[in-house]
């Protein structure tokens, strides 16, 4: 049985956000390799003297970690730290909450 017009959408859909997971996954593993061996490499040719917490050290990791935060939210979305149901469930949580006292900073 062939599957209908709504399943073969749903299905491709699926595999769009896989292959979009899959993506981010592969950048993601990019990015800690490269710095990694990045900052290795800083390490191993630093002078005597020199300090680690150079600004040069760690620019390439901040600016790439940027572009990856880009590239998160737009496969999990801006939902990915609290959740796309998080507002109605805090919401019912201070619904339920028996009231006590209230501070005032409540």
């Amino acid at each position: 049985m062939e599957p209908t017009f709504e399943e073969q959408a749903r299905l491709d859909k699926a595999k769009k956000k896989v292959k979009a997971i899959k993506g981010f996954y592969s950048h993601l593993a990019a990015y800690l390799i490269v710095n990694i061996v990045l900052i290795i490499m800083h390490t191993a040719d630093l002078k005597e003297g020199e300090n680690f917490w150079h600004w040069s050290t760690f620019s390439t990791a901040f600016f790439w970690g940027i572009g990856l935060l880009c590239h998160a939210f737009g496969v999990f979305g801006t939902d990915v730290f609290l959740g796309s149901d998080w507002e109605e469930r805090k919401i019912k949580e201070y619904m339920d909450k028996k009231p006590e006292s209230h501070s005032r900073w409540e």
